[in-house]
């Protein structure tokens, strides 16, 4: 092939690259609109969430780590296991995430008490995550106040339903 068919031959590839490398370019640039989530439909009561999640999620970080005096002396309990420490952990996101639910549509009561309280709650369970995350029984102790106090405070304000 002589030289001039080379060179025309090169520059209708490099001609055809650049234009694929425009469109590609133009298409990588085009603004998208943002997607939002899925519509979400609440469809538990407030009593169901406290019955069936923060109940027993509340019930297993109050019982994971304690103390008792007995004849024998002082007993502590604590998670002791990968799988009971990922147990807690599991109880407090329940927790952290019943707050969230709370806090969905027609759940709110009001916007001030009932979302500091849900409010009281995520950051209880938040502070339960984080001792079970650092194996800190101490720390899953002292959660057990914020998440007390927050249910109490709740409880107190608001009836039961």
């Amino acid at each position: 092939m002589k030289t001039v068919h080379w060179l025309f031959l090169v520059s209708v590839l490099l001609f055809i690259s650049g234009i694929g490398f425009i469109v590609a370019g133009a298409r990588t640039s085009r603004r998208t609109e943002p997607v939002s989530g899925p519509a979400t439909v609440p469809v538990a009561s407030v009593k169901q969430i406290m019955n069936g999640i923060v109940g027993p999620a509340a019930t297993a970080v109050y019982k994971a780590v304690g103390e008792t005096e007995t004849i024998k002396g002082v007993e502590r309990w604590a998670p002791k296991t990968d799988a009971e420490w990922e147990a807690v952990g599991n109880s407090a996101a329940a927790l952290v995430e019943s707050g969230n639910l709370l806090l969905m549509g027609s759940r709110v009561v009001d916007q001030q008490d009932w979302v500091k309280l849900s409010r009281m709650m995520i950051e209880g369970g938040n502070q339960a995550l984080a001792a079970v995350q650092a194996r800190n029984a101490a720390g899953v102790m002292a959660s057990g106040e914020t998440i007390n106090n927050s249910c109490d405070a709740c409880h107190d304000k608001y009836e039961r339903h």
